[in-house]
């Protein structure tokens, strides 16, 4: 993760939930989970901020565990949702994560320098179980790297980077759309990992 960018979720983690969870909620994401994920399997969201999807899955039938990069925000989510578990991981290691049917990555990876969005495509892969679910997203920056006032980093980068590590799955949904949530010009993503060769 970028170190500017984690500063600054860390330093103002309190601001940042409060204006997600006082954003419209993700019904769009939500109507993509209900159409994709696997139904009574596990489920992680990387990069849950405050929690505010993981307390959506729970609620919704998905047992959910939360993993963020940002002490700040961690604390924020196990505050705001204490019988909820939520753990500390940073892509692209995620140390310690284990595998789930269902892996939820929304709008995470453009907070990665460039050359870490590879191996992290890889590695949210790999932590997926076979015939599992991926739903990954990010914000679309168009030409050269921004950051904001806050000094968070939006990469720019094709998003041919992404699919050429996703190769081997089935893609289920590809599409560029403004976050129901954000407003944000967004990349969404959902592909089902192949399942468990069978021999006789």
């Amino acid at each position: 993760m970028d170190r500017q960018t984690l500063a600054a979720y860390d330093l103002d983690a309190a601001a940042f939930a409060k204006d997600w969870l006082g954003q419209p909620a993700p019904v769009d994401l939500q109507e993509v989970v209900e159409r994709f994920f696997v139904r009574g399997g596990t489920s992680a969201d990387i990069g849950c901020g405050c929690g505010r999807e993981v307390a959506w899955l729970h609620a919704n039938g998905f047992s959910a565990v939360g993993f963020d990069a940002s002490e700040g925000l961690l604390n924020e989510a196990r505050r705001r949702y204490p019988s909820f578990k939520f753990a500390h991981a940073e892509l692209p290691e995620l140390r310690g994560v284990g595998t789930f049917d269902n892996v939820l990555c929304e709008t995470v990876i453009m907070h990665l320098d460039r050359k870490q969005i590879a191996a992290s495509v890889r590695r949210l892969l790999d932590i997926v179980k076979p015939s599992g679910i991926l739903y990954l997203s990010w914000r679309v920056t168009e030409g050269a790297d921004q950051r904001d006032a806050q000094g968070r980093l939006y990469a720019a980068f094709d998003p041919a980077v992404v699919l050429a590590e996703l190769k081997t799955t089935t893609v289920l949904l590809d599409e560029e759309t403004v976050s129901a949530s954000s407003g944000k010009k967004i990349h969404r993503l959902v592909v089902k990992k192949p399942g468990l060769e069978i021999r006789d």
